[in-house]
């Protein structure tokens, strides 16, 4: 199942891969949101093979995700493979500079289950991919509405 949308911003291409490539600041927030997040390639280094393994609650259940930067293409995007409950997804985000100072942001989750209960989530989310698809573009268009305040400011 693929979710993808996209959003013009306000910002330099720079600054906006600036902020996607924030990898602190998104471990932190994890961190705020009640994941326990821990960094695992033991690189401090920031580029392709960083890994991640962050275990939180969800559905009353616990889970893990193991998450790898497969690619790091500085200023033009990233990819991210992560596995999590046997659900392998693939998380895509590209940038366009549209002018000076406007970016096209594209970002796209590719989900593939590799088990039954995974395939019999995944089949639930296809049920409500409408509502899905409507969360997931207004999330983008809020984190794409942080980014230019926090270019703006």
């Amino acid at each position: 199942m693929k979710l993808s949308t996209r959003e013009d911003i306000a910002a330099p291409i720079e600054a906006v891969f600036a902020e996607l490539s924030d990898f602190d600041g998104f471990e932190r927030a994890a961190l705020r949101r009640g994941a326990e997040v821990m960094r695992t390639d033991g690189n401090g280094a920031v580029g392709v093979g960083m890994t991640w393994r962050a275990q939180f609650p969800f559905r009353n259940r616990e889970r893990v995700a193991d998450l790898k930067l497969m690619e790091f293409d500085r200023p033009n995007g990233m990819k991210v493979f992560s596995k999590i409950s046997g659900v392998e997804a693939e998380i895509v985000v590209d940038l366009v500079a549209l002018s000076r100072s406007r970016t096209r942001m594209s970002m796209s989750v590719d989900m593939r289950p590799k088990s039954i209960p995974a395939r019999l989530m995944i089949q639930s989310m296809k049920l409500a991919k409408t509502s899905l698809t409507k969360r997931f573009q207004k999330r983008v268009a809020d984190y794409a509405s942080v980014i230019e305040d926090r270019h703006g400011a």
